[in-house]
């Protein structure tokens, strides 16, 4: 019912599941991620089991074949699952049982498995595999949503779209740093869901991505005058705690608060500003 890649980047620090689906919030049943130990998702005939099993795996040092196998082994229900994981290092792995609706299968190599159910064809992980090998230039998230995007031009699911989803972890890389959940986000119900998922994804970058040192502004001179006038019309008048945070302010109000930098501001903030 699905095609998927769990990944991880090159430096290990970001582990990620890409998945999309003719099936209501396969977001919500196929992936589980865990900062720098590892990346599983679950199709087919689902087995939630396997998404804390396999990370527990991952976590004391399981490769990801051996996770798979100790996995499947377990499941009396295993020829109708199918299942890919990811660990810390290594090659990725997976699992298509022989009682998976065609066309079923899946692809592996170093950092990543891409997997698939009721699939147009074996081209798709094929696409699949080829846009995440060619996407090293990508931010990770970016990247597996790129491979996500080449398996449904490809055909994916042969009976038609519906839902998507993309988790990915990095150690304290969650909200202001207080998890690890980077990027977690699902399209349940949607004619075309991987592109809206890519809609958000833009818009979860803008929000809380982290700003760029090298694009940063001074917030001195005429772009502070600038910048004071605005938040003045916007309601948030510069008072005796200042421009900062008179700034600070406005940008809780416009959930950009993870792009302010004291002192300084992010081009996509004062272009939000501007536009307010």
């Amino acid at each position: 019912m699905t095609f998927s890649i769990v990944a991880r980047s090159a430096d290990g620090r970001l582990h990620g599941v890409a998945v999309a689906s003719k099936f209501l919030a396969a977001g919500a049943l196929v992936p589980a991620a865990e900062a720098e130990v590892g990346a599983v998702a679950t199709q087919a005939h689902v087995n939630l089991a396997y998404r804390g099993q396999g990370l527990a795996l991952l976590r004391s040092g399981v490769a990801a074949a051996d996770t798979v196998a100790g996995l499947v082994a377990a499941d009396p229900g295993r020829d109708d699952r199918q299942v890919g994981v990811v660990g810390a290092t290594g090659d990725g792995a997976n699992w298509t049982g022989p009682r998976c609706h065609p066309w079923a299968g899946g692809q592996a190599g170093d950092g990543w498995a891409a997997q698939g159910n009721i699939l147009a064809g074996p081209h798709v992980i094929d696409a699949v595999r080829d846009a995440w090998l060619g996407g090293d230039g990508l931010p990770f998230p970016q990247r597996l949503l790129a491979a996500l995007h080449a398996g449904d031009r490809a055909g994916g699911d042969r009976r038609g779209r519906q839902s998507a989803g993309l988790l990915v972890v990095q150690r304290r890389g969650g909200y202001a740093g207080t998890g690890d959940e980077l990027v977690d986000l699902r399209v349940d119900d949607h004619p075309d869901p991987v592109t809206e998922l890519g809609r958000l994804l833009d818009i979860h970058t803008m929000l809380f991505g982290k700003p760029d040192p090298a694009t940063l502004r001074d917030l001195t001179g005429p772009l502070a005058e600038e910048v004071a006038a605005l938040l003045a019309t916007a309601g948030h008048p510069v008072g005796a705690a200042g421009l900062d945070d008179a700034l600070a302010s406005w940008a809780g109000v416009e959930n950009l608060e993870e792009r302010i930098v004291p002192g300084r501001i992010d081009p996509i903030v004062l272009d939000h500003l501007r536009r307010s």
